[in-house]
């Protein structure tokens, strides 16, 4: 015996219900706050490959220590010795991967007081005229005559998270971090956007300290009026 025929308001009722229900979900979709992933950043050093070679020989490659958040960077095997100028040093200076097009060391205020080291507030590759130092690895001496930064607080997005925001690369934005009894607010946070970057902010260990971020209950971003 053959099925009854669906009548034609039943099906154009399913229709309409699956229609809605789709337009539901993209909807919620597109209205909550993608996942954000707030990073503290310890003191590390990037680096050329013509540097990486001085400090640890000809035909040097660096290999992976652990996965970082980003897709294919990584905290590398290799370490350095930084040298500042009272004749203090921060050894076991991670170096990141991979190797970049410019050699640059990123450090916590705390440690360019430490070291008797000047250090500009930069975003990642602004180092002209910016403090040098002496870097030692096992197989030679590399003599910064500029490159040491503490990077600006940042906020990683894709250009579908910066949609989301509303804002656009080179923007600032805000994050308020919600700690117990420690709310603490975090203004001028820089937005970087690449199709490869994954929603991730950026902030050094001082400031991460500051705000108890290990203890965090939440933390939002939040769009400038200005921006």
């Amino acid at each position: 015996m053959s099925a009854p025929a669906l009548s034609r308001s039943l099906v154009e009722s399913l229709v309409r219900q699956t229609l809605f229900t789709q337009i539901g979900r993209e909807f919620q979709a597109a209205t909550q706050p993608p996942t954000l992933v707030v990073n503290s950043s310890a003191r590390h050093m990037h680096v050329t490959q013509e540097n990486l070679e001085i400090l640890f020989g000809k035909g040097y490659q660096l290999q992976v220590h652990k996965w970082l958040y980003q897709e294919g960077q990584f905290a590398s095997t290799a370490t350095v010795t930084l040298v500042g100028p009272r004749d203090r040093i921060i050894p076991q200076l991670r170096i990141l991967g991979p190797c970049r097009n410019l050699t640059q060391i990123e450090l916590a205020y705390t440690d360019s007081v430490y070291l008797g080291l000047p250090v500009p507030v930069r975003s990642s590759g602004d180092i002209k005229g910016t403090t040098g130092g002496v870097v030692i690895g096992p197989k030679g001496v590399v003599e910064m005559k500029e490159g040491i930064i503490r990077a600006a607080r940042h906020v990683h997005m894709s250009p579908k998270d910066a949609a989301f925001y509303g804002v656009k690369a080179g923007e600032y934005m805000t994050m308020v971090v919600e700690a117990e009894k420690c709310t603490t607010r975090f203004d001028d946070m820089l937005v970087r956007v690449d199709p490869t970057f994954k929603l991730e902010v950026h902030i050094d260990t001082d400031e991460a300290n500051a705000c108890d971020l290990a203890h965090a209950r939440r933390c939002e971003l939040i769009r400038n009026p200005k921006a």
